[in-house]
């Protein structure tokens, strides 16, 4: 399924009207399913349904799966794969992630917990306390590598490797970019989770967890989910285009988190963790 579709559009410029294509971001529903349970007594149930770009489904569910503490590690599955016996509606919607025997399950929980949307994924939570699932990790000491130069450089970089964007104006990007500035690893969708999802499965499945040597850049704003997904796969500073919530930002103080946001060439806000900013005339601020 292409992540484009085709549209016919009537577009009005002052007094002229005209019928022009246009392409759209496409936006339909996965679920993902769970198989569990020891080898003579294997389960099926459906875990949650989101909508998303298609493409990159296997990073999303795996992602997914991260970052939201039902498994701690690549290693803890047999297998992830759409579904090839869903109906012709269904094809290509439906993903099925095959846990190992030894993995313990606790489906209370998860039943309670999860519907997910593109837009929102703590809208999906049940209680508060099903934010917090998701332990964060020990983030390395802070030290000065996030030049305001290499900052700078991200939103170029972004738009060049913004594929889809490119063509419809319509989807969030997250991306992952090394200690030279360069960005290594990128997934677009039209949910901020998703994308970051995606990114993080992507991660994974490169044999990249944790990320401590790595900074995530976000096209959007960031949200206090987006923090605890991002620390989930220890991530030691998140660059934004947008802002932050007053509770993305008191969640990676807690921790020691770089949060920057409005970051344009030449501009940005340093909301915490500011001992991994290097200022002009390499100047630290190591009691931000």
């Amino acid at each position: 399924m292409l992540p484009i579709a085709p549209v016919t559009i009537l577009k009005l410029s002052g007094e002229e009207a005209s019928e022009q294509p246009d392409l759209l971001a496409v936006e339909e529903p996965l679920e993902i399913r769970l198989g569990f349970g020891p080898p003579d007594e294997r389960q099926q149930r459906s875990l949650s349904v989101t909508m998303r770009t298609p493409g990159h489904d296997e990073d999303l569910a795996l992602g997914f799966l991260l970052t939201e503490g039902i498994i701690y590690a690549p290693s803890q599955l047999l297998s992830l794969k759409h579904c090839t016996d869903a109906g012709r509606t269904e094809a290509g919607n439906i993903i099925r992630a095959e846990l190992r025997p030894d993995v313990p399950v606790d489906w209370i929980r998860l039943q309670r917990n999860f519907y997910t949307s593109s837009s929102c994924g703590v809208c999906g939570k049940a209680s508060i306390e099903a934010v917090y699932a998701v332990a964060c990790p020990v983030l390395p000491t802070p030290e000065p590598w996030l030049s305001a130069d290499l900052l700078g450089r991200l939103p170029a970089q972004l738009r060049q490797h913004q594929a889809v964007f490119a063509h419809t104006g319509g989807l969030h990007a997250a991306a992952l970019f090394d200690q030279t500035g360069k960005i290594v690893l990128l997934r677009e969708d039209v949910g901020r989770h998703n994308a970051l999802d995606k990114l993080l499965g992507a991660a994974a499945r490169h044999g990249w967890w944790s990320l401590h040597r790595y900074g995530l850049l976000l096209s959007g704003r960031i949200s206090f989910e987006l923090v605890q997904k991002s620390l989930a796969a220890g991530l030691p500073a998140l660059v934004a285009m947008g802002a932050p919530s007053s509770l993305a930002v008191q969640l990676a103080e807690s921790v020691g988190q770089t949060l920057v946001g409005f970051l344009r060439e030449g501009r940005m806000n340093v909301y915490s963790g500011a001992g991994r900013v290097v200022v002009y005339l390499n100047q630290n601020l190591q009691d931000y």
